[in-house]
């Protein structure tokens, strides 16, 4: 069920569209890869982990391992839920460190309460709004889902679930759900004034409300955390693929502020920041 960083087309339950052929060309694909890292990078770096000491987390539609690989470069340990037997034995044979475990999430998580410190999740929680079978009823799965993942999370840990709504209705219903299960917190947008590099995560608290992280691309802007607006405007400084240009002033203040958000020493902003020095002869 892992995602692939663009937005998946439908085509039938995810154990069926994802079969071992899809399974092998979706992980060889380094295109992929890459942006599987990211997005993980960036799920983990919303997790607010402690530094001092590795946690254990869920990897919920962990596919391949693509997402775990990235876990257990950062020390921690993982278990991976996912639907697709392809996907899973690719992640077998890539011999990632997690444990895997093949399982609907819609019927909920079958693990004891309190047992992990965080939850990822990339491209995958969009699944559960597509009723696949007659019995399938989108909500019901999503609270089956969500009410289940906050009895297994510790207190005061949280969830980080990256995903791909087809409108505005599908991403009020997953919210809607994880809210009636008793969460709090919200959805933070990355780059959202870009079609392209537009991220959406569903940052969830357990037990305790802290205060949500800001997106990414929206350093300049006046717009609230706990907000996600949208706009046509369009940002300054950016490429193609709608992330800041190299060296220019926005990707610096980016840069800086990421670095800030990890506890390290940053010198102030200025309005000096990011100015080009004259050259000297």
């Amino acid at each position: 069920m892992a995602g692939s960083g663009r937005r998946p087309e439908h085509r039938g339950p995810p154990e069926l569209f994802y079969d071992e052929a899809e399974a092998r060309k979706y992980t060889q694909n380094s295109r992929v890869v890459e942006i599987q890292s990211q997005m993980s990078e960036r799920a983990v770096e919303l997790l607010g982990l402690p530094e001092d000491r590795p946690c254990l987390l869920l990897d919920v539609g962990c596919g391949s391992g693509l997402s775990g690989d990235y876990i257990s470069e950062e020390g921690h340990y993982w278990i991976g839920m996912d639907i697709s037997p392809a996907m899973l034995d690719v992640a077998v044979e890539r011999e990632v460190e997690g444990d895997l475990l093949l399982a609907d999430v819609g019927h909920g998580i079958p693990f004891r309460p309190g047992m992990f410190d965080g939850c990822i999740s990339i491209s995958a929680v969009q699944w559960l709004c597509n009723a696949d079978k007659k019995s399938h009823s989108p909500p019901k799965r999503l609270y089956r889902f969500f009410s289940t993942l906050y009895t297994a999370l510790a207190r005061g840990s949280r969830a980080v679930l990256q995903l791909y709504p087809e409108n505005s209705e599908q991403l009020e219903l997953i919210t809607a759900q994880a809210m009636r299960a008793g969460f709090t917190g919200g959805m933070v947008v990355d780059y959202p004034n870009s079609a392209k590099a537009k991220k959406f995560f569903l940052c969830l608290f357990v037990g305790t409300s802290g205060t949500l992280p800001k997106g990414l691309g929206t350093e300049c802007s006046n717009e609230e955390p706990h907000q996600a607006k949208f706009t046509n405007e369009r940002t300054r400084f950016r490429n193609v693929k709608g992330k800041s240009v190299k060296k220019s002033r926005d990707w610096i203040l980016e840069k800086k502020e990421r670095r800030r958000r990890q506890g390290k020493e940053v010198r102030a902003d200025t309005k000096y920041t990011g100015r080009k020095r004259r050259p000297h002869f």
